[in-house]
């Protein structure tokens, strides 16, 4: 799905739940959507300031605060970062394998993560209402860039 198309189904989203989906909002959505990758809400900035020079750290945070609320971006804790999600307008469980290496993130979905957790906390009374699951590692890429490097240095 190509960035235009994410774009204008966040418009269409917003509309029908009588949202302001503001140009503002829509340029932080879309330097995520862009970046594919995690983004610090300073990074953002500075991107947004390239066309919005006005733009304030507060301008930033309040523009995540409604695109995480809309599903529209996930925040990485363990990084304090944020990513674009695609297929927002769904409550999912949310599983992310960061490259601690180039720094690269995908979401997942892993089969019966779900489900797991949601047994184990039913019988001990708990309601999970948000689940978010990072695991940190190196990526194919790094690992095979690594394993390169390890055997240029033992020759």
């Amino acid at each position: 799905m190509t960035h235009a198309t994410i774009l204008s189904k966040a418009r269409a989203y917003c509309e029908k739940r009588s949202a302001r989906f503001t140009p503002l909002r829509e340029k932080v959505y879309e330097i995520l959507l862009e970046k594919h990758g995690p983004m610090g809400a300073y990074e953002l900035l500075d991107n947004l300031k390239e066309t919005e020079s006005s733009a304030k750290p507060a301008t930033v945070y309040r523009a995540l605060d409604f695109l995480l609320d809309f599903g529209f971006i996930h925040r990485l804790e363990s990084t304090n970062a944020f990513v674009a999600c695609h297929h927002f307008g769904c409550q999912h469980p949310v599983q992310f394998l960061i490259c601690d290496s180039c720094g690269d993130v995908a979401e997942i979905q892993s089969e019966g993560l779900q489900e797991t957790l949601e047994t184990q906390a039913n019988s001990r009374g708990f309601k999970v209402s948000k689940q978010t699951i990072e695991a940190h590692g190196l990526c194919a890429d790094c690992q095979h860039a690594e394993s390169n490097s390890r055997e240029e240095t033992s020759s």
